[in-house]
């Protein structure tokens, strides 16, 4: 048997203090998962925490905390925004197989290196190469999802324009943060009210000794302006203020 990468007895004590149970298939894809990350991170660049526990507790817990916090049922349609290296939405599809994940990106290569991880774990998802603000405008995509996240992305209120036209009325989008997340929620609030959204709830805690986190959950009341998400130049230059 091949020796583990990822730190299998210790995600699974710490996933269950998160209310997650991860059963043996499920280490042993994250543990392929790991692997994979490490071997194609010399290739592309897709993350500077490499070694086993980081991976295993900064990249792999980190992304599973969300389940602890909101209530995502099962079949839900959920999209990762910007998933980079597949987080959280390739972490929340190993432990909640029974989730319709989309994994978005503008990166094609790293969307080729999660289709590599996904066929060696023998799962699916769909896989989008799109930016956001693009995505969001087209109808195969706009208002089609129970739940939206991204992690480590961008600010908050930058965030809500690329992320809340994908959700449908009465659905979330669960922006994943660490520190300084109050300033972003004070800073994100009015365009949240003028994408269609409000925030309902938000959890802050401690990743073990990784550093504080929140998790926001913001829920969709009423469709998004059609003129939203604008482009990112225009978002960047004229903020939602």
């Amino acid at each position: 048997m091949a020796e583990a990468f990822i730190l299998k007895d210790l995600l699974k004590e710490k996933a269950e203090m998160f209310h997650v149970k991860l059963d043996e298939t499920a280490l042993e894809r994250f543990d392929i998962y790991g692997k994979l990350l490490v071997e194609w991170n010399e290739k592309i660049n897709l993350t500077a925490i490499t070694d086993p526990e980081g991976v295993t507790i900064k990249h792999f817990l980190d992304s599973l905390t969300i389940f602890s916090y909101v209530d995502i049922p099962e079949g839900a349609k959920v999209i990762d925004v910007g998933t980079g290296a597949g987080f959280p939405g390739l972490a929340m599809l190993i432990a909640r197989p029974d989730l319709d994940i989309t994994l978005m990106d503008s990166t094609k290569k790293r969307l080729m290196v999660i289709e590599n991880i996904l066929e060696n774990i023998g799962l699916s998802a769909n896989v989008v190469h799109s930016r956001a603000e693009d995505a969001g405008q087209n109808k195969a995509f706009r208002e089609q999802y129970d739940f939206s996240t991204a992690r480590a992305v961008t600010n908050l209120r930058d965030l809500a324009e690329y992320c809340l036209p994908f959700v449908k009325v009465g659905g979330s989008f669960v922006p994943m943060k660490s520190a300084k997340a109050q300033e972003e929620i004070a800073e994100g609030k009015k365009a949240i009210h003028v994408l269609g959204g409000q925030i309902i709830k938000q959890d802050t805690f401690d990743l073990l000794d990784c550093g504080e986190r929140t998790i926001i959950n913001v829920k969709k009341i009423s469709s998004t302006p059609a003129k939203y998400p604008r482009p990112s130049a225009k978002i960047a230059k004229n903020p939602i203020k």
